[in-house]
């Protein structure tokens, strides 16, 4: 836990690589665990000490949905512009107010107090989180559905290409087959949006399946124009787009690896792009720009696979996800984004608002295997992408890092191949085994570098963490073995006089067991949010230090407000669509690739997107939480082993890792139950986190007329709150814990009876009043009661899990649970 006084200061964690993208001789890692909310002096955010910066102004809902804006908005937003020439970088009208703009910390602090106004904060930057898949999830669902619910006499395709899927990340290359528009039909008329126009991008690369693209640019004057241009230069958001709603494409492959049908997970929905972001990150202030918009244009679906670093816990009333997602929720949009990539540490996960379908990251039945082979021709199991010209035979010179120490190194920097370390000489020529089993201070990358430019043919590296994601290595021979193997390989070199080797180039391997496992890198759970901080904004950055202008609050506590992440989906090794032109990507003597295979909570997040759009295709009318409870009560436990799932270290998975469980396809279909989370429950979730009840009537767009914040404010209330999963915090095992629930019966069978089963941790009394739910007519609602009490009387040592499955023969509707004894006091924050 860090502490922090006055000024919350920024720290860097260890660099973890997840996946990277070569930009010539630049590595950029899209998500990684540094902080890069700032960049300031290269991006122009708001500083200290300097006369002007970008602020984001949020008012609150908007005053229609015509656009036009409030009077207190237009009022402010005229006496800003008064001031100076090109203030405005955004306006905010559609969807919420507001507007993003250059001006002073004076300034901003003058109209933080303004009528109107609910937070005033800078522009900061979020990052990146980052085809069997498919057919993988397919094969998981464990209940059988109809082929075709609710689409009576019209096709399930034709029903589907009425979705919109908006994406916000870093662009789309339309050119890719993976965005064709064969038989497809009109373009929904109900679409609002466009294609505009840049040097390298016109209507004309819009179609019947890429419907709209917008781009946003930078808050930055000087931004390059490639920022203001849809077209994608990174590949990240072109992989994201294809993975949600990419139409079926045949012989796709990354260079023969992974072959066959590449499609997205609702091929037959429209996709529209938001380029909210480039390399470097994403901006807030386009993010809010993206949302605004695309809640106009009339997206169905919006997808984000992106957000800040778990260790920034994030002001609700500042973050521009959680903001633009309420108010998307609130027009009837569902919005699924990323858990993020700082796993496995708990608590790591974000995009946490009870609003959004949060998504953590898994394997799939798929490995990519480069294996090492001895003298002797013993095969060690490796694990990366390459294209290894090296012969079958094992005949090439093996030596272990440290024999290769230079002299005056240090023995540890060698056996980890760090810079400087290793003697030219000595790995000239040769297979270089490196340790990269807990080094902090360089990534496998650095080390493949250092020993390629050693004049080395090849490298394994020892990593135990790092094993189950395929990294990509072009032609370079590299792989990554486990530590239990390299004690085969070490004994083998000290044993021998002339140790030899050879690395074979990848082969993919299916059918793999056990999958899913949940990555390394996806973000764990608690998620845990904060209560009593909406005291102190954040009005400035300066040299890494958020500064707070307003009185500072002496302490904040934290509770853990649901359970999250939500779901799990494939983000290992995914195949998908890849800009054309990305020569960094290529392996010598190859043209750049059409499809790549990368990994991370970005890829996983589409999964779902795609699964939440198909799910909106068969049933138009249901609400964006009852197409989250869909997705969560019938996600899966079990892996293709028939055995519970794990992580990928080989222990139980737990709801901290993948929340309700793995996505299934065909299992949101019908549900059979849905727990639809009202406006006041919400609206109970922001009294919790310290809103009064005038700030909650300048959020939200409609309140009840008799709403008003309970008196005592606590967790219990938003344990309450109608959500598909039970958090339950601050169980001293004396008194008991009371939740209600109410579900509606969507199973379109009418008259049916639902009986419950409870799977209780050890020492946990659960009781559910009643314990059938006996439904006259479709579309009902109905409540039940849960009773947690312990069967001890002893706090717990540790948190613990069970679930509620309610079922009817032929549905089960399961809602997971955590019962912790933690409270805000065994977590607290000094300011």
């Amino acid at each position: 836990m860090r502490f922090v006084k006055v000024i919350f200061l920024i720290q860097q964690q260890r660099h973890r690589e997840i996946y990277t993208i070569m930009k010539g001789n630049t590595i950029f890692i899209l998500f990684c665990s540094l902080f890069v909310v700032s960049f300031l002096e290269d991006t122009g955010a708001a500083q200290a000490g300097t006369n002007y910066g970008v602020y984001i102004v949020y008012m609150g809902a908007a005053a229609s949905t015509n656009g036009s804006l409030r009077d207190d908005h237009a009022q402010l937003m005229s006496s800003v512009l008064r001031r100076k020439e090109n203030t405005l970088v955004h306006t905010y009208r559609h969807g919420f107010s507001g507007f993003a703009a250059r001006i002073s910390e004076e300034e901003a602090r003058s109209i933080a107090q303004k009528p109107g106004v609910v937070s005033v904060f800078p522009d900061t930057q979020v990052e990146l989180h980052t085809t069997r898949s498919w057919d993988f999830l397919k094969y998981q669902t464990s209940v059988k559905i109809d082929s075709k619910p609710n689409t009576g006499n019209e096709s399930s395709s034709s029903v589907g290409s009425d979705t919109i899927l908006g994406i916000l990340d870093t662009g789309i290359w339309p050119e890719s087959d993976s965005f064709n528009d064969k038989d497809m039909g009109p373009i929904p008329s109900r679409w609002k949006g466009t294609c505009v126009k840049a040097d390298d991008f016109n209507s004309s690369n819009c179609n019947r399946k890429l419907i709209g693209a917008r781009s946003y640019g930078d808050s930055v004057a000087t931004a390059p124009a490639k920022l203001h241009t849809p077209r994608d230069t990174v590949g990240h958001g072109t992989h994201v787009a294809s993975t949600a709603a990419g139409s079926t494409v045949a012989s796709a492959s990354y260079y023969g690896l992974a072959h066959g049908t590449a499609k997205g997970g609702s091929p037959s929905s429209r996709i529209a792009i938001y380029k909210v972001c480039a390399s470097s990150g994403c901006r807030g202030s386009a993010i809010l720009a993206a949302f605004d918009d695309a809640i106009a244009d009339g997206v169905d679906v919006l997808s984000l696979s992106l957000g800040a670093p778990s260790y920034l816990r994030i002001d609700l009333k500042s973050d521009p996800i959680a903001i633009g997602a309420f108010h998307a929720v609130d027009h009837g949009i569902i919005v699924v984004c990323s858990a993020g990539n700082d796993g496995p540490d708990s608590e790591s996960v974000v995009n946490i608002a009870p609003w959004i379908l949060t998504v953590a990251a898994s394997t799939i039945d798929r490995d990519f295997q480069s294996n090492v082979v001895l003298g002797g021709n013993k095969v060690i199991k490796g694990e990366g992408i390459n294209f290894s010209p090296l012969k079958q035979s094992p005949e090439y010179p093996l030596i272990y890092a440290k024999y290769a120490k230079k002299s005056g190194a240090n023995e540890a920097e060698a056996r980890n191949c760090n810079p400087d370390s290793m003697d030219k000489n000595l790995i000239k020529g040769k297979i270089v085994v490196c340790n990269n089993v807990g080094d902090e201070d360089y990534s496998a990358r650095e080390k493949i570098s250092e020993v390629k430019g050693l004049g080395g043919i090849g490298i394994v590296l020892i990593d135990d963490q790092s094993s189950r994601v395929a990294s990509t290595y072009g032609s370079f021979p590299a792989t990554l073995i486990k530590s239990y193997d390299s004690a085969v390989v070490l004994s083998y070199i000290n044993s021998s006089s002339n140790p030899v080797a050879t690395i074979l180039p990848t082969v993919a391997v299916t059918e793999y067991k056990p999958a899913p496992a949940i990555a390394y890198f996806s973000a764990r759970g608690p998620s845990y949010d904060t209560m009593n901080i909406l005291k102190a904004w954040p009005l400035a950055l300066h040299n890494d230090v958020i500064y707070y202008f307003e009185q500072p609050i002496t302490s904040y506590q934290t509770n853990m407000i649901v359970l999250q992440p939500d779901i799990a989906a494939p983000g290992v090794d995914i195949l998908a669509a890849w800009i054309a032109n990305d020569a960094s990507q290529t392996p010598e003597g190859k043209e750049p690739p059409l499809y790549n295979v990368i990994s991370g909570t970005s890829m996983a997040c589409p999964h779902v997107s795609g699964v939440a759009a198909t799910v909106k295709s068969q049933n138009p009318t249901w609400s964006p939480s009852g197409i989250k409870s869909a997705i969560m009560t019938t996600a899966t436990q079990t892996n293709n082993m028939k055995a519970p799932i794990t992580t990928d270290s080989g222990s139980i998975a737990t709801p901290y890792d993948y929340g309700a469980g793995e996505v299934t396809t065909s299992g949101p279909l019908q549900p059979g139950l849905v727990y639809e989370t009202s406006t006041t429950d919400y609206l109970n979730y922001l009294c919790y986190l310290g809103l009064d009840i005038d700030g909650i009537k300048a959020i939200a767009k409609t309140i009840p007329n008799d709403f008003a914040c309970p008196k005592d404010s606590n967790s219990d209330y938003v344990s309450n709150i109608n959500y598909p999963s039970i958090a339950i915090s601050k169980f001293n095992g004396t008194a008991s814990k009371n939740i209600s629930r109410t579900v509606t019966n969507v199973g379109g069978d009418g008259k049916t009876v639902y009986a419950v089963s409870v799977d209780a941790p050890s020492g946990i009394v659960v009781k559910v009043i009643p314990d059938q739910l006996t439904f006259t007519k479709n579309n009902e609602k109905l409540s039940y009661q849960v009773i947690f009490s312990s069967s001890t009387a002893t706090l717990l040592k540790e948190d613990v899990f069970g679930s509620i499955t309610w079922t009817n023969g032929k549905f089960k509707v399961r809602s997971p649970f955590v019962v912790s004894s933690k409270s805000g006091d065994d977590d607290e924050y000094v300011l």
